[in-house]
């Protein structure tokens, strides 16, 4: 099987020494690459990137977005991606574990709350301002600092600065324009908690209603709120789910298609085939043939 080529993480190491925090500029990484291109793959843990004059594109989950000065981007453990930059890149790229989080206080719940890591929904950049520009730069370069210092207590300062570059981006994240903060609220925890869900359950339960009774509301208002959040039904949010895990299985497994419908909860592999083509157009075969030509 082709082994994918992952030039922006090299699996958290940096000088041949394992890290669970790892930040190096764009030059840096362009400089080690020495003209290999990044191959689509995926990893266990978060990495924010942040271009300061790169441009080129970054693919997330196979759908494709512009790489763009201060625009940043934030990858979720188990998304695939893939960078593609114009020559000369500049900026920071920034790694990190969820054991480094737990590490300095930085809670599970902390992350999950944030507006910015996405599991499978659409994973735009986050453009900054100029005054955000100012702070997030010094937040960044206190951590390069510390990382390049190596002193006793450099983690745990990374860690205090990283908490603070996130809330500054979460800070500016898009809200709602709903004015009901009631109903805003009520929503927001619906599409929370469904989505959780979906994570849990979505090769067992391909069915709205079966999410709706777990989560104690109809069917019918669950569609609602889903599609008044995320402009797609409940229905369309879970075809969607198994479709990218057939992709993510297809690209980085040797499994079959009859495989791989199986352990999305699918038990005649006929029909997970016909619902892949029906979905996408294509079959999951034709697929892995595009990534790899």
């Amino acid at each position: 099987m082709h082994e994918k080529k992952d030039i922006y993480e090299a699996e958290l190491m940096y000088n041949g020494v394992p890290m669970p925090f790892v930040i190096k500029s764009m030059e840096e990484i362009e400089n080690q690459a020495n003209g290999i291109v990044d191959d689509p793959h995926r990893h266990k843990y978060y990495t924010v990137i942040w271009p300061f004059t790169a441009t080129g594109k970054h693919i997330i989950d196979f759908k494709e977005y512009p790489l763009q000065p201060h625009h940043i981007f934030f990858v979720s453990p188990a998304q695939v991606h893939q960078i593609i930059t114009d020559p000369f890149p500049t900026g920071y790229v920034l790694l990190f574990t969820p054991e480094f989080l737990e590490k300095n206080s930085i809670r599970s719940d902390f992350i999950a709350n944030l507006k910015l890591f996405k599991k499978t929904d659409e994973s735009a950049a986050l453009p900054i301002t100029d005054t955000m520009k100012v702070k997030l730069k010094i937040f960044a370069d206190h951590m390069m600092n510390a990382f390049q210092s190596k002193t006793d207590l450099s983690l745990e300062i990374i860690g205090a600065y990283l908490k603070l570059f996130l809330i500054e981006c979460n800070g500016h994240c898009s809200l709602s324009e709903e004015t009901n903060t009631q109903t805003v609220e009520v929503g927001k925890a619906l599409v929370k908690n469904f989505k959780a869900v979906v994570e849990k359950q979505f090769t067992k339960s391909h069915q709205v209603k079966a999410y709706a009774d777990t989560l104690n509301v109809s069917p019918n208002y669950l569609n609602e709120v889903i599609k008044s959040a995320i402009n797609i039904s409940a229905k369309d949010y879970i075809q969607n789910r198994l479709i990218l895990e057939a992709r993510r299985l297809v690209v980085f497994t040797d499994k079959s298609s009859k495989e791989i419908g199986y352990d999305l909860g699918f038990e005649d592999p006929s029909h997970f085939s016909k619902f892949y083509k029906i979905q996408s157009g294509q079959s999951l075969q034709d697929f892995k043939k595009s990534i790899n030509a």
